[in-house]
């Protein structure tokens, strides 16, 4: 069950020249790896003369390793991606990704010196990096009588969910959004409430 949490509010971009190399780092809020090397690709067409873009995301909740990913773009292995991610798993904040763009200058910095650029490029951008909160939700549908709505619609809002349809046929379909972490409460609520008769169908995470 995940609990709320914080995820980037706006994109941010900030910008270093270490020894000649223009190092460029954005980070954007995500939800997939799909949209993070999407980031990537469209930092690429925005920065065609640039000689990497390095990537580094985390998908999921702050510090999961569920759904990340990391790319050194033609830097030594394990100098770029890597240290990113590092980076973002220790930050606190979910659903971010991070490319980092740069403009050699003609000074090699060695693996050591690049570990430090880009992990300091990260490091950089979430110090300017505002966030919001983010509630993550499941749906849900329960079933009962006409006489069942007015109990639903209060154990709902009791639960900080919300009501996303309603069928009408034989008996009453309601489709309910709900916070994960308030599924368990809510169905044992709703049990007692309704002495038993009442239950949730299997919910979805949204």
């Amino acid at each position: 069950m995940t609990e709320a949490f914080v995820v980037p509010a706006a994109p941010v971009q900030v910008e270093e020249i270490i020894k000649r190399s223009r190092f460029l780092t954005v980070i954007e809020r995500i939800h997939n790896g799909a949209e993070a090397r999407a980031l990537q690709a469209r930092l690429k067409a925005q920065h065609p003369e640039a000689s990497h873009h390095c990537l580094a995301f985390v998908a999921g909740p702050p510090g999961c390793t569920r759904d990340i990913g990391a790319s050194d773009d033609g830097e030594p292995a394990g100098s770029a991606g890597r240290p990113m991610l590092n980076v973002l798993l220790g930050a606190e904040v979910g659903q971010l990704a991070a490319v980092s763009v740069r403009y050699y200058g003609g000074t090699k910095l060695g693996v050591g010196g690049l570990v430090r650029a880009y992990a300091g490029g990260v490091k950089l951008a979430l110090e300017s990096l505002t966030t919001i909160p983010f509630v993550p939700m499941a749906t849900a549908r329960v079933r009962g009588g006409y006489g069942d709505v007015t109990l639903l619609e209060y154990l709902v809002a009791q639960h900080q969910g919300e009501v996303v349809e309603q069928q009408f046929s034989t008996e009453v379909c309601l489709t309910l959004s709900l916070p994960q972490a308030a599924l368990s409460a809510f169905e044992a609520d709703l049990r007692q409430r309704s002495g038993g008769r009442l239950s949730l169908d299997k919910p979805s995470q949204g």
